[in-house]
């Protein structure tokens, strides 16, 4: 399966969620490469921080840019899950991804500067869909301020995103500091605190995303 996450929007925290699924899937026993096709490097540079630490289970990766269509094909072969970490830019590599991609994953803070790019995000997914109908592509609130009388941003940064009749993913991220201490280390939140909140943030995304896969492939089939 191939997973995309990406969007539009710098600083969302795609890397970072890229990482933290590929850790939790490899910890369910899938064989998980991550794709890095953002030229900051932040994926690749976290897997060279994590290869220092041999107890940390290992996980490939590769850099592509452009036209990765073929590759991305070519790998899915050898993997359970491909995750491709694009940048936040509308390129050539996000719509090459996302034309071969189960899934696309877009993370969006609950900003109005990041909601600006629903719109657009909703046409290049149709436009993609016209050449991959399969994909299943979802929003996902991050970063979420943690304050109780935030709560009403994030509800309504969901309704911005299902207004355009994409699905929104109950489960968001919050706020916290785990999140940049792991990913320093070349740890997922999962690892350095597997009952924290953040680790039941990640494993919430992921189990609600793998539920939706099993609903969109019987649609398929």
């Amino acid at each position: 399966m191939i997973l995309l996450v990406g969007g539009e929007k710098g600083g969302s925290g795609k890397s970072c969620l890229a990482q933290n699924i590929a850790v939790y899937l490899t910890m369910q026993q899938y064989t998980v490469l991550i794709v890095d096709c953002d030229p900051q490097r932040t994926s690749s540079d976290w897997i060279q921080t994590r290869n220092t630490h041999p107890s940390l289970p290992s996980i490939n990766c590769v850099q592509l840019y452009g036209k990765i269509r073929n590759d991305l094909l070519s790998l899915e072969n050898h993997y359970d899950y491909v995750i491709v970490d694009c940048g936040g830019q509308d390129n050539l590599a996000l719509r090459a991804a996302m034309s071969v991609a189960d899934h696309t994953l877009i993370p969006l803070r609950p900003k109005r500067r990041d909601l600006k790019t629903v719109p657009h995000m909703e046409d290049i997914l149709t436009t993609c869909k016209m050449v991959n109908p399969k994909l299943n592509a979802a929003f996902v609130i991050t970063q979420c301020p943690s304050l109780p009388n935030q709560a009403s941003r994030i509800l309504e940064a969901k309704e911005v995103c299902a207004s355009y009749g994409i699905p929104v993913l109950n489960a968001v991220t919050f706020s916290r500091n785990i999140y940049d201490d792991s990913e320093e280390n070349g740890e997922s939140v999962i690892e350095r605190d597997p009952d924290g909140k953040a680790a039941l943030e990640i494993k919430a995304i992921v189990d609600e995303l793998l539920a939706m896969e099993v609903v969109h492939s019987h649609e398929f089939n």
